[in-house]
């Protein structure tokens, strides 16, 4: 849990996260483009995000395209989704 709670910690790794945890796949050049951030900074924290199992990865010709693993514990889901609820700009459901 401790390798969770770190991965989470980063704003760049949040933000991929909030992107990738509606299943769609995206490519790396598509988050690098959105988040600002350059392409060796993007894959350094998609490797981390990979390592602790939240997301999957697919190589498609020179392109990587990455996106949520659907085979992630109830209990980690529920604090995925908590935390990317909890974000700001995130669509909140009305009750």
């Amino acid at each position: 849990m401790h390798e969770l709670m770190s991965a989470l910690a980063d704003p760049t790794r949040l933000g991929a996260l909030r992107l990738l945890w509606d299943g769609r796949e995206r490519c790396v050049c598509e988050l690098m483009e959105t988040l600002g951030v350059t392409q060796s900074r993007m894959s350094r924290h998609l490797g981390v995000l990979k390592a602790v199992g939240l997301v999957i990865d697919r190589r498609d010709a020179q392109w990587v395209r990455y996106r949520r693993n659907p085979i992630i514990a109830a209990p980690v889901v529920a604090v995925v989704d908590a935390v990317v609820m909890a974000m700001p700009g995130a669509r909140k459901e009305i009750a």
